[in-house]
């Protein structure tokens, strides 16, 4: 068993903005019962972080930041089966990610297939994960349907264009700028709305699909909730996933009534890999179809530790393409 080690990692010092920030020196130890020790390779950049940070989701600080990353196994504690030295893995919903050198739990990681770097590895696992579980289980997209995704050039919008499309439904997709709308255009998105071009949303929407859409992949939250209700069908079903402009405030539900019977849903991840067998299956089907080309994700931007509070500030401006991730050994 290896001793203990030193680890540069990103830490929240206390909730707040962007400054509370700070890359710390902190020793890890061997890995105990049941985990695995990773020299990390990347980690993911996400909202979660964000909302962890700010204290929406609250955890007691310090803390290490980061919830997904990859790497190579540097040692294995006792009663870990099938996992050895030099194996290359995965994760998600796994904090204290953001480190050079991290424990998990064993049964956090997935293994990494030949055919895809651990730094597109990290980059797709949460998002890649949270597009499967959307368009396979929240509502399983099919044939002939019409989905609208809203910030369909970022992470996990760029995933869903591809995916949805994959599945034979046609894709509207917002995003603020017409250079990300290409973006959308290129993997697959059939219809395109400006947003920053339309004072009503739901107009620009329907008029690509003037009986409304089947299904809204919502992570915008606040700034785009009212427009999503409005360009669903009657049925139809908002899937609110995230809150990158914002949490959406409480609302009459009689509205979901007076709009046409409206389903609503807020889901997280957890809940879609919390049994073993599902997210082993999710993980090989995300990663595998990055491996053999059928899916593409864009590694929007690369930043070294020291560096985080540049890449939330990215993220957090609506600034970004694709994933962002951080590099330790950048």
């Amino acid at each position: 068993m290896s001793s203990t080690t030193t680890a540069s990692a990103v830490t929240v010092t206390e909730p707040g903005d962007r400054s509370v920030l700070q890359v710390r020196e902190q020793p890890v130890a061997p890995p105990g019962s049941g985990e695995v020790q990773v020299e990390v390779a990347a980690a993911g950049v996400n909202f979660i972080d964000v909302y962890k940070r700010q204290g929406v989701y609250p955890v007691q600080t310090p803390f290490v930041l980061g919830e997904e990353g990859a790497g190579t196994v540097t040692a294995v504690g006792d009663g870990v089966d099938g996992l050895a030295v030099g194996d290359r893995v995965a994760w998600c919903m796994a904090g204290g990610s953001m480190a050079t050198v991290v424990n998990q739990p064993a049964s956090a990681l997935v293994p990494v297939p030949d055919g895809i770097g651990l730094e597109l590895a990290a980059a797709a696992m949460l998002q890649g994960l949270t597009a499967h579980y959307l368009v396979t289980s929240t509502h399983e997209v099919k044939a002939g349907e019409t989905a609208l995704v809203h910030a369909a050039a970022g992470g996990v919008g760029q995933l869903l264009v591809q995916m949805v499309t994959a599945r034979g439904a046609t894709v509207v997709a917002t995003a603020g700028t017409d250079e990300k709308l290409e973006i959308a255009r290129r993997l697959g998105a059939q219809h395109l709305v400006n947003y920053s071009e339309t004072d009503d949303l739901a107009a620009a929407v329907r008029q690509v699909a003037p009986d409304g859409v089947d299904v809204v992949f919502d992570g915008v939250g606040r700034s785009t909730f009212d427009a999503s209700l409005a360009s669903l069908r009657p049925r139809g079903l908002m899937v609110l996933f995230g809150g990158a402009s914002g949490q959406v405030p409480p609302f009459d539900l009689q509205r979901l009534n007076g709009a046409g019977s409206l389903f609503v849903t807020r889901p997280t991840l957890a809940h879609y890999i919390a049994d073993r067998a599902e997210y082993e299956w999710r993980a090989r089907e995300v990663l595998g179809a990055l491996a053999d080309g059928s899916l593409t994700l864009e590694v929007g931007g690369r930043y070294p530790l020291d560096r985080a509070a540049d890449a939330y500030a990215a993220l957090e401006g609506r600034e970004s393409t694709g994933k962002l991730v951080l590099v330790p050994g950048a």
